[in-house]
């Protein structure tokens, strides 16, 4: 508003405002608001001051009607754990506003330490839409809509890791050397950071207080930095984060290294509270998958380090359920 001001006043002082024939609005003018004009030099100060006062209403009233769309917009607002990006907000704020001009809503994003926050606030009505794990997904399906899964290395699939220290080994070869030993997980909703190492420790016969001690780092990015750190001898981690970790040069990746690769599970997916956003939710769901077709989405799946995103079946996530299962036998 300000900027608006100091700009007509400028005018103002070397102009006097009248209506005339229709020419070209600027573009800062709001077309419903379009008016017609031409300039004439004022010729005193008392008219010029006139003049500036005549125009600020219709200055606010411009600011008004803009402020008054937005409010009508629908908004959609998305959760999810924090990427793996040094200019988290800045990209989250770039995407949003690359899904609002598709969709014709506001779009933001909001980042959570956890998957838990994320369903509280989805659940409350605080959040419309969520990027989740595919274990929360099986776990709450009934009351979730999946929106798209993203398409990592041509296929809606990723894996779950075992890492370690790099450099030095420490002895851990896989989990039958985890006995005794310190172990980092994700988060008690991680499918690959929670769910498929409880489902290998059994396997090796082990219980989890045959560790000496296991924690949560909440966040994959965070596992790979406890164990690069020394704080954990080995390490539950989402594959592709890590991939994405190494790609992009980072000291915790670059100072780990994988001992153990699990079967594919269906990638973590976008999903909508169900009836939440009701037409809009085909809306979004065709932007999320347009996005491979721009050269604008493709930049923000390129900083992703994905390919794309795709309207998958539940069936995908079949495997993940099963797990979920046998976990809930046993706890």
């Amino acid at each position: 508003l300000h900027k608006e001001y100091r700009r007509q006043r400028q005018m103002c002082i070397r102009d006097r405002l009248r209506t005339t024939a229709p020419r070209e609005c600027p573009d800062h003018v709001t077309p419903c608001r379009r008016v017609s004009y031409e300039f004439v030099t004022p010729t005193t100060p008392s008219m010029r001051r006139r003049t500036l006062l005549q125009a600020l209403p219709a200055l606010a009233g411009w600011t008004s009607l803009d402020a008054s769309r937005a409010a009508e917009r629908p908004r959609i607002r998305i959760g999810l754990t924090a990427v793996i990006l040094a200019d988290q907000v800045a990209f989250l704020s770039r995407w949003g506003d690359y899904l609002s001009s598709r969709t014709g809503a506001s779009v933001t994003f909001s980042a959570r330490e956890s998957y838990q926050e994320i369903l509280d606030l989805l659940f409350s009505g605080q959040l419309e839409a969520a990027w989740i794990c595919g274990y929360p997904y099986v776990l709450q399906q009934t009351r979730l809509e999946l929106l798209a899964v993203p398409i990592y290395e041509d296929k809606p699939l990723y894996r779950s890791y075992l890492i370690r220290p790099a450099s030095k080994s420490n002895g851990i070869e896989g989990w039958t050397d985890l006995k005794g030993r310190v172990l980092a997980y994700s988060d008690p909703l991680s499918n690959s950071g929670w769910l498929v190492p409880q489902a290998q420790l059994r396997a090796a016969g082990l219980l989890p207080r045959d560790l000496r001690r296991g924690f949560f780092a909440h966040g994959h990015r965070n596992v790979a930095e406890a164990v690069a750190a020394r704080l954990a001898d080995a390490g539950c981690i989402d594959g592709y984060v890590w991939e994405t970790m190494r790609r992009q040069k980072m000291t915790a990746a670059e100072r780990t290294e994988v001992v153990w690769r699990s079967e594919p599970y269906g990638f973590p997916p976008l999903v909508v509270r169900k009836g939440a956003l009701g037409e809009l939710t085909q809306q979004l769901r065709l932007s999320l998958l347009a996005m491979s077709q721009d050269v604008e989405g493709q930049g923000l799946l390129q900083a992703l380090n994905l390919d794309g995103f795709a309207q998958e079946p539940g069936g995908i996530f079949a495997s993940i359920e099963k797990l979920a299962a046998e976990q809930a036998r046993v706890s």
